[in-house]
C-alpha cells in the first residue's frame, strides 16, 4: 500500500474522538512516567524506606494502576468514556498534588498518626486510580473509532503516542528536578498541573463515540457481571496469565534498576533521564518493527518480543555500567515494540462487540500482576544479592530467567491455542 494511501487512511479513517483521546493520553503518560522515574529514588533516598519497602509500595500502587481497568473498563461501557475520563483526571490531579506535599508542614499531623509507610501507601493509591480509568477509555475509543481494516494501524498510533509521553516524562522529571533545581517533590506537583489541563481538554473537546450497532450496558450490576463473563474465556485468561511474566521483568527498569545503578554503579546518576531512552527508541523504530512483523503470526511475534526484552537484562548482569544500562534500555525497547501493538490487537480481536471496554480493561491485568510481583521481587533481589551475597549484578540473571520462561510459555500457547474465528485471523 502506498504511503499516500496510508496517509489518507490516517486522516479520514479515525473519528475526532480518536485524536482527542490519544492526545490526552500523551500528557497523562508524561505525568505518569515523570513521577514513576523518580518515585523509587524519592521513597528510598528522600524518605529513607528500605529497598524492600520501596518495592512493596511501588508494587501495590502499580497493581492498582493496571488492575483497575478491569472494573473501570466495565463501568466505562455503562457510563461512557467521557465522564470516566473526567473523573480520572480529577483523581490524578489530587493524587499527584498530595504526593508532592508529603513533607509539607500541613501534612505533619497525618504523618504522625498514620506513619510514613501507611500515609505514603494511602496517597499512592489515589493517583493510582486515575491511569486505571484512563487506559480502557482510550483503548476502547481506539476500538470504536477505527474500522476493522485499520484497527491495527489505530493501535500502532495509540502505542506510539503513549511512548511519546513515555519518552518525555522522564526528561520532564529530570528538567524539573535537576536543571531547574526544584527537587523531586516538584515533579509530582508539575504532574498534577499537567493532568488538570487534560481535564479541561476532555471537557471541551472530547465527544462520546457513537455505537449504533452495539448494545449499551444496562446497569452497573451488569457492568460488574461482565467482568466475570470474561473469566469464562479460558483462552483469553491463559494468554493474560502467561503475559504477566513479561512485566515481572519489564517493571524492574522502573523499580529496582534506578536503585541498583545509584547504589552499586554510580551514586547520583541521572536515572530519570536514562529511562527516556526506552521511549525514544520505541518512537524511532515502532513503524519499522511493525512493518517487518506485520505478516507474522501474532502469538509468535509476541513470544519473540518477550525473549528479546528478557535477554536485554543480561547486558547489565555481564557489565553493570551506566552506559550499558542505556544500551539495555534500547534492547528492552526493541523487544517491547515487537510484542506490544500485536498484544493489544490480539486482545481486541477476542473482544465481543459492545464489550471492548471490559476486554481492553482485562488486557492490562498482566501489567498489574507483573508490577505487583516485580515490586516484591525487585526489593528482595536488591537486598539478597546486594547486602547479603555482595554480588548485586547477579540479580539480573534471575530476571533473565523469568523472561525466557515467559517467552517459552507464550510460544507453547501459540502451538496449542486454536484460532478463535475470523476475528482472530492474525493469530
Amino acid at each position: 500500500m502506498s504511503s499516500r494511501w496510508r496517509w489518507r487512511e490516517i486522516r479520514s479513517g479515525f473519528a475526532p474522538a480518536f485524536w482527542v483521546a490519544n492526545g490526552t493520553e500523551i500528557f497523562e503518560r508524561i505525568a505518569y512516567y515523570a513521577t514513576s522515574a523518580v518515585l523509587a529514588i524519592f521513597l528510598n533516598e528522600e524518605l529513607h524506606f528500605s529497598s524492600q519497602v520501596t518495592g512493596w509500595l511501588m508494587g501495590i500502587s502499580g497493581f492498582v494502576v493496571f488492575s483497575l481497568p478491569i472494573l473501570a473498563g466495565a463501568l466505562a461501557d455503562r457510563f461512557g468514556f467521557r465522564r470516566s475520563l473526567l473523573f480520572a483526571f480529577v483523581l490524578l490531579t489530587v493524587g499527584y498534588f498530595l504526593l508532592g506535599s508529603v513533607t509539607a508542614p500541613w501534612m505533619e499531623p497525618l504523618r504522625k498518626v498514620l506513619g510514613d509507610k501507611w500515609l505514603l501507601l494511602t496517597i499512592l493509591l489515589i493517583p493510582a486510580l486515575g491511569p486505571g480509568m484512563v487506559k480502557p477509555c482510550v483503548a476502547g475509543t481506539v476500538a470504536q473509532t477505527s474500522g476493522e481494516e485499520i484497527r491495527s494501524l489505530g493501535y500502532s498510533i495509540y502505542y506510539m503516542l503513549v511512548n511519546v509521553g513515555g519518552a518525555l516524562g522522564p526528561l520532564a522529571a529530570w528538567l524539573v528536578r535537576k536543571r531547574l533545581g526544584l527537587g523531586i517533590e516538584s515533579v509530582f506537583r508539575a504532574a498534577a498541573a499537567c493532568v488538570f489541563l487534560m481535564f479541561w481538554a476532555t471537557l471541551l473537546f472530547y465527544r462520546e463515540p457513537r455505537r449504533p450497532e452495539e448494545r449499551k450496558v444496562a446497569s452497573v450490576r451488569e457492568a460488574v457481571e461482565n467482568i466475570f463473563v470474561v473469566l469464562g474465556n479460558l483462552r483469553f485468561v491463559s494468554f493474560l496469565l502467561i503475559s504477566s511474566g513479561f512485566y515481572v521483568s519489564f517493571w524492574q527498569i522502573w523499580i529496582s534498576a534506578p536503585l541498583f545503578i545509584r547504589r552499586y554503579v554510580e551514586p547520583g546518576a541521572d536515572t530519570d533521564r536514562l529511562l527516556s531512552i526506552e521511549g525514544v527508541t520505541i518512537i524511532l523504530f515502532q513503524v519499522l518493527v511493525a512493518y517487518l512483523t506485520r505478516r507474522k503470526a501474532a502469538i509468535r511475534v509476541i513470544a519473540l518480543g518477550f525473549l528479546i526484552s528478557a535477554l536485554s537484562f543480561a547486558i547489565l548482569a555481564v557489565h553493570p555500567r551506566v552506559w550499558t544500562f542505556a544500551v539495555m534500555m534500547v534492547v528492552m525497547a526493541l523487544g517491547e515494540i515487537t510484542q506490544a501493538s500485536r498484544y493489544y490487537e490480539y486482545c481486541s480481536l477476542l473482544a465481543p462487540p459492545g464489550r471492548e471496554g471490559v476486554y481492553m480493561g482485562y488486557a492490562f491485568l498482566p501489567i498489574a500482576i507483573g508490577y505487583l510481583i516485580a515490586g516484591l521481587l525487585g526489593g528482595y533481589l536488591l537486598r539478597e544479592f546486594g547486602s547479603v551475597l555482595h554480588r548485586p549484578a547477579a540479580m539480573w540473571w534471575v530476571i533473565v530467567a523469568v523472561g525466557i520462561l515467559t517467552a517459552a510459555l507464550m510460544w507453547l500457547y501459540g502451538q496449542m491455542a486454536r484460532p478463535a474465528g475470523s476475528r482472530a485471523t492474525t493469530e
